[in-house]
């Protein structure tokens, strides 16, 4: 154990800065909490002579009219952007990766990856111009062709849809270069076996290529699944206005209004540590259920 210990040191060494940012950053603000519990007034301190009120803030929060709404955005927007965020990558490193022609692949790869160096801040803008029911290029193209414009940005039936395909345009290329890496770490001499055999492009890609990429798959997948409340604050910030709260309001962005814009700083706490629970609870949920089926462990 002491060997072990002693060999795997420099690891040690190199994570913990990053285990020191995070006990700064995330576990010693998390004395903060109480606030969920208290009716917070700002004025006596985060310590001071502060009225325990227990769950009374869960209580109001769950009573809302607008709460079951917000919940039901938050988990629609998020099971599909978890969703294509995870297929639409696979296969488009699957297509990527039957490409002969080295110049195109890259070209490819590079187009694909710029979004996602781009802040939702830009893309906000770019996507109001694009979408823009008046003079956004989409609606012309859709006047051309004798179709009525759609109001992406206005319109509830359209919005959600509008959010999920953005944010999957924008995070594609960042899994797709993931999961061509997995694919390049696959033996060679598999492939050509199967040549050997008989078996054509598509049965490689099934008995070769999806196998070889489970393990990154199965990791992607039980970390994407402790964000299923995270809807993405960014992009709805930057895109949504009150004529789609119905449809576009999710419980980071209500938490923003409520904390941030009424000053109810117990309730909005509120909601945060309830939304931190099942974030743990899902992903440990999936941890467990990746060992059980793949046998994969992160430790």
């Amino acid at each position: 154990m002491k060997a072990k210990f002693i060999r795997e040191l420099p690891l040690h060494i190199m994570i913990l800065p990053g285990l020191i940012l995070i006990i700064l950053f995330s576990y010693i603000p998390m004395s903060g909490i109480i606030i969920a519990f208290q009716k917070f007034i700002p004025a006596k301190g985060l310590f001071g002579d502060q009225k325990w009120i227990g769950w009374d803030n869960f209580s109001y929060v769950m009573h809302l009219p607008s709460f079951s709404q917000v919940m039901w955005n938050t988990l629609f927007i998020a099971s599909f952007k978890l969703l294509l965020g995870l297929l639409v990558p696979i296969i488009f490193a699957i297509l990527l990766n039957e490409l002969k022609n080295s110049v195109i692949k890259r070209s490819v790869q590079t187009a694909i990856y710029l979004p996602y160096f781009l802040s939702w801040v830009v893309l906000g803008g770019i996507l109001i111009d694009i979408l823009s029911p008046s003079g956004g290029i989409v609606n012309s193209f859709l006047g051309t062709l004798g179709l009525p414009k759609i109001f992406f940005l206005g319109d509830n039936n359209w919005f959600p849809f509008t959010l999920i395909g953005s944010d999957v345009w924008k995070n594609f290329g960042y899994g797709t270069i993931v999961y061509l890496a997995a694919i390049t770490g696959i033996d060679p001499g598999l492939y050509e076996a199967a040549t050997m055999d008989g078996a054509n492009r598509w049965r490689k890609i099934w008995h070769i290529t999806i196998p070889g990429m489970r393990m990154v798959i199965v990791l992607l997948s039980v970390l994407s699944l402790g964000q299923l409340l995270n809807a993405g604050f960014d992009q709805v910030f930057n895109l949504y206005s009150p004529q789609v709260y119905e449809s576009g309001d999710i419980l980071d962005t209500f938490v923003y209004r409520i904390g941030l814009l009424d000053a109810q700083y117990g309730v909005a706490t509120a909601v945060g540590f309830f939304k931190s629970v099942i974030s743990l609870t899902l992903i440990s949920g999936s941890y467990f259920i990746a060992y059980r089926f793949a046998k994969y462990r992160i430790f």
